[in-house]
Parts: C-alpha cells; sequence; structure tokens
C-alpha cells in the first residue's frame, strides 16, 4: 500500500474528517503497516517523527492514473520535427512535416467539429514545406552538375531559340518524360501537376515534325488539308494554346488557327477558306459544326491532341468527342505514324486522370498501344502552396475577401482569382466589389461570346489585378502572375479543387502563393476532412482513377 503524507496535523485532521470505510492506505515509500501500527496512526498516536497517514479512495486514483496515461501520448503527438506542415487555430492540432501517422492511427482533424454552427471562425493551414515546385527538375538533388537542355530532347535550333525568347529555358519532370515518347510515334495519356507545362509537351514535338516535313517537301506545297488539331474545353484556353504555338511557330512559316462556338456558323466558314492551318486549336462544338459542313478534311491528319482531358472526357462533351474522333483515323502503333497512307497520333493531356478514357478511346484505337504517363504527385496537394481553410458564415464571406484583396493590394505581391460556383454569383459579387471600389473583372460561361472573348487576355496582361469567375477559368489557363486564390464558394469535387489550386504555384510562375477557401456549408465540411486527412497522411484525395480501365463488355439482349 502506498501513503501520502501531510506535514500540518490540522490539514491531516481535516481530510481524515472526509474519509470513510473501504478506503485505501497508501504509502509514497511503498511501506506496509501492520494493523496495529494502523490503529495508532488513525488515533494519532504515531511515532514521533513520521507523519499521519492519508487514506483516499481507489476510484481517484484510477482518474489521476488514466490523466497521467493521456498526457503522455499528446507529448508524444506534439514532437517538433521538421517545419510546421499543420497550423491550426488550436495549437494541440498542429502537426510537422516530420512525424508519421502509423497505419492505423486516425488523425486529429482541425475541421472535426466544424458541423456544428458553433465553429464558426475556426480555420487551419497545410503550409508550403517545400520552396522548389516538384515538377521543377532540382540538379543538387538529381546530383548532376548541368541541367537537362530541350536540345538534349533532340527539338531542332530554331525552335529551341524561339522558346528562349519566351524565357524557357530548361525542361521540367514530365516534358522529359512525354517529348521523348512523342517523337517516336506513340500514342500517349499524360496526366501531371497543374502548371507543370504540359502544352509544351506536345506542342514541341509536333512542331518539331511539322517543321520537318515542310522542310522535306519544299515550299511550293498547297495547304489544303489540317496536319493537327488540338482539342480543348474553352474559347478561353484556345486562344491561349493558340498563341503560344504561333510564337513557335512563327521561324517555320508554320499557321496556326482558332475555332470556337458561340459565333455562328458564319465565322466557322471563314476561318476555313483559304488555306487550311497546320495547326488547327478549336472547341469541340465549333469542330463538330465544321465537321458536317465539311469545312476541313482529316485524311492527312498526323496529329490529334485532347487536352484539358478530364473535362473533354466528361459526359457534357463525351458525345460530341466521340463523334470527332470518328472521323481521325487514329494509330494503333507507332509504324503507322509515318510513310503514306499514315494515320494520326493520338496525345491526350490533363492534370488529373480522366474517367471513362477505355470506354471512348477503345473505339478507335488499341488501349495496349497507350503509353501511360503519371507524376509521383498526380492527385496531391502541391507542396509549395499555402491552403488556409477558414469555417465562415455566408453573411461574413465578402468582408473576409475585402480584407484579402486588400493585403494582397498593400504587398503588391501580384494578381488574384476569385471562384464562384454559378454565374449569378459571379454578377453579385461583382457588384459588391463596385461598390467597395475594387476595380476587377467578371467571367463565367452566360457571358455572349462578343463580350467575354479578351476578358481573360486583359487579367493576363495585368490591365486587371482581381478576376471573379466560374469554373470556366480553372482549366488549363496560364496564371503566372497570380500569387492569390479564393474559394469564395468551396469547390464541389476533388477535381474542382485541384484545378483552382493549380492556378498558382505553376512553372515560372509567382513564389510565396497562397489559396484560401471558405466554408460555409455543412455539406463542404466532408471534403474538407478529406483534404486534411490527405495532407496530413501525405497520401493523393481519394476517388480519384488513376488508371485506363478496360471497357466493360455489354450484356447480350435476351
Amino acid at each position: 500500500m502506498y501513503a501520502v503524507k501531510v506535514g500540518c496535523s490540522a490539514a491531516s485532521t481535516a481530510l481524515r474528517s472526509f474519509l470513510r470505510p473501504g478506503c485505501v492506505e497508501v504509502s509514497a515509500n511503498c511501506r506496509t503497516y501492520s494493523s496495529s501500527q494502523r490503529s495508532a496512526r488513525q488515533t494519532g498516536d504515531a511515532p514521533e517523527g513520521e507523519l499521519p497517514v492519508i487514506r483516499f479512495p481507489r476510484y481517484m486514483q484510477k482518474i489521476v492514473d488514466n490523466v497521467k496515461q493521456v498526457r503522455s501520448k499528446n507529448k508524444i503527438n506534439t514532437v517538433r520535427a521538421g517545419k510546421l506542415l499543420i497550423q491550426s487555430k488550436n495549437p494541440s492540432l498542429n502537426q510537422y512535416s516530420g512525424y508519421v501517422l502509423g497505419k492505423f492511427e486516425q488523425p486529429n482533424l482541425c475541421s472535426k467539429g466544424w458541423q456544428h454552427r458553433k465553429s464558426f471562425g475556426d480555420y487551419f493551414s497545410i503550409n508550403n514545406v517545400k520552396a522548389i515546385p516538384p515538377f521543377v527538375v532540382d540538379n543538387q538533388k538529381e546530383g548532376t552538375e548541368q541541367k537537362t537542355s530541350f536540345e538534349d530532347l533532340h527539338i531542332c535550333k530554331k525552335l529551341v531559340e524561339a522558346l528562349q525568347d519566351m524565357n524557357i529555358r530548361h525542361p521540367t519532370r514530365v516534358q522529359l518524360q512525354t517529348i521523348p515518347k512523342v517523337m517516336r510515334g506513340h500514342n500517349i495519356v499524360c496526366a501531371a501537376e497543374t502548371g507543370s507545362g504540359k502544352t509544351l509537351c506536345y506542342l514541341l514535338p509536333v512542331i518539331h515534325k511539322l517543321q520537318a516535313e515542310e522542310a522535306s517537301e519544299g515550299d511550293t506545297k498547297v495547304k489544303q488539308k489540317i496536319h493537327t488539331v488540338v482539342l480543348v474545353p474553352s474559347r478561353e484556353l484556345a486562344e491561349q494554346v493558340s498563341a503560344v504555338s504561333t510564337k513557335l511557330c512563327a521561324p517555320f512559316n508554320l499557321m496556326t488557327k482558332t475555332v470556337g462556338g458561340g459565333r455562328g456558323v458564319g465565322h466557322i466558314k471563314m476561318v476555313f477558306k483559304g488555306p487550311q492551318p497546320d495547326i488547327l486549336v478549336a472547341t469541340p462544338g465549333a469542330l463538330v459544326k465544321a465537321l458536317r459542313r465539311r469545312c476541313l478534311d482529316f485524311s492527312e491528319l498526323s496529329f490529334f491532341v485532347i487536352d484539358e482531358a478530364d473535362t473533354m472526357f466528361d459526359p457534357s462533351f463525351s458525345d460530341m468527342l466521340e463523334d470527332i474522333l470518328r472521323n481521325a483515323n487514329i494509330a494503333s502503333k507507332p509504324s503507322e505514324t509515318r510513310g503514306l497512307g499514315h494515320k494520326a497520333q493520338l496525345l491526350v493531356v490533363g492534370a488529373t486522370f480522366p474517367g471513362g478514357v477505355g470506354e471512348v478511346l477503345s473505339q478507335v484505337t488499341d488501349l495496349g498501344s497507350i503509353l501511360l504517363i503519371k507524376s509521383k504527385m498526380l492527385h496531391c496537394l502541391m507542396p509549395h502552396v499555402k491552403q488556409t481553410f477558414v469555417k465562415v458564415k455566408g453573411a461574413d464571406k465578402i468582408l473576409e475577401l475585402y480584407e484579402a484583396l486588400k493585403m494582397l493590394q498593400e504587398k503588391k505581391g501580384g494578381a488574384a482569382v476569385v471562384f464562384c460556383n454559378k454565374s449569378s454569383t459571379v454578377n453579385w459579387l461583382g457588384y459588391s466589389l463596385d461598390e467597395m471600389g475594387v476595380r476587377h473583372a467578371r467571367l463565367q460561361g452566360e457571358m455572349p461570346a462578343a463580350v467575354r472573348s479578351g476578358i481573360f487576355r486583359s487579367f493576363q496582361k495585368g490591365m486587371v489585378d482581381v478576376l471573379i469567375c466560374t469554373d470556366i477559368a480553372s482549366r488549363g489557363l496560364d496564371t503566372s502572375r497570380v500569387s492569390l486564390v479564393v474559394n469564395y464558394d468551396f469547390p464541389e469535387s476533388h477535381t474542382d479543387y485541384i484545378h483552382r489550386a493549380g492556378r498558382v504555384g505553376r512553372a515560372g510562375g509567382m513564389e510565396d502563393v497562397k489559396v484560401l477557401s471558405f466554408v460555409s456549408h455543412s455539406w463542404n465540411v466532408e471534403l474538407v476532412q478529406k483534404i486534411e486527412i490527405a495532407a496530413r497522411r501525405r497520401t493523393n484525395l481519394p476517388g480519384m482513377e488513376t488508371r485506363i480501365h478496360e471497357p466493360k463488355a455489354k450484356m447480350a439482349e435476351e
């Protein structure tokens, strides 16, 4: 038994009055007393020099032991190792980058109680623990003395010089993986992080091959048929890809044209009058109209590119995509892409792996011939981008947004993109910011084509520093000058979150970038918790496609 010794006889007498039969006597020095000694202590006749023993119940001892165990566990979880990965309003929920969760260990989430209305005002951040984006080749880490150049990828000299004029000097990881395989004639499905330079993955080898064919055939050739088609989901992305292609094609006298929807059949016919372009950048709706009216011919097609594949294989576009692919003679192996009667090489690229790829592509080519290129960080949160989540009431979001934009303006730290889920919210938010004196531009899908044209280009040129938009601006658009992304409305899926967050931290873009997300509704909390779990466990976001699935066999009709 254990003894608790009290130095004050008055205190021991007071505590003894609370004792009752059945209590335990414990001694700090683990000495056991006989019944006579115990009786002497209870009557106060303890030997001189020894303190009286205080008895206390067993259940109190159990409570003390439990508290000690809990405290010891908490000390293990708060060991400081590495940079601070998760930073919470409640410091006890912080997690450092050096701490690794066990396989069956349940993380203590900052957003655990966010379903309750009392959680408004809570927040947490996923800090940027790396300075270099994962898609940039770090030579010190790789152990090489000199960076790989585009000339090492056997790109022609004039094309390399055109890249240098655009201040692009070294390939990214995904370009190193993809360009050599495209040059060999393989059909490719490439899925890599946003901002990693996927546009150049297909434009560089395409232009290199087209200029080689142009040089061998001479300048007397009359261009009557299109050699390359690049299919993109929006007019803004079509204009962007066309601008990059035009700069790269300038030294070789190759022509690039753009055709987008929303401008009528007359505009589409005007695009295809005269010599046919070497590279056509088109949206699905406009290209379907052109094919139905026989405005273009795919018989000499060498390359068919599908950009932003996760959107293009979405049910809203998949039917049109199937119609277009039926008109293109897609090769099944590299040898079919060369010589007379050659077939088109298929290139599919995107930042998230598209679902439904197998069902569509199996109708036009052999799935076994397609090379799949995936980055290691596919579907993961970018470690070089700080991401903050704030639980805030819907009525307070406009004030929080104003404060964030004001701080950005004071720091003069680049531009901001504000995402909303609906076109009506874009318009309402625009009117509110007008009243607050915040200069901005708006972009949403319900705008007329004449109004919508050029809005994003003016934002890219720096005419305005704030763009309010729907997810129409989250796919593929170059936002190198953007340092802040605000999810005014929280996205509805992991895919949308990845693409929105990918507007910052791009190759050649701003440093010290941030994503700020407002969480107002209870139905958004589940998605926030999945994002937080993925960050704490350092895994990719759940429920995302990672490979091409063979199409399911259709049941025979009875």
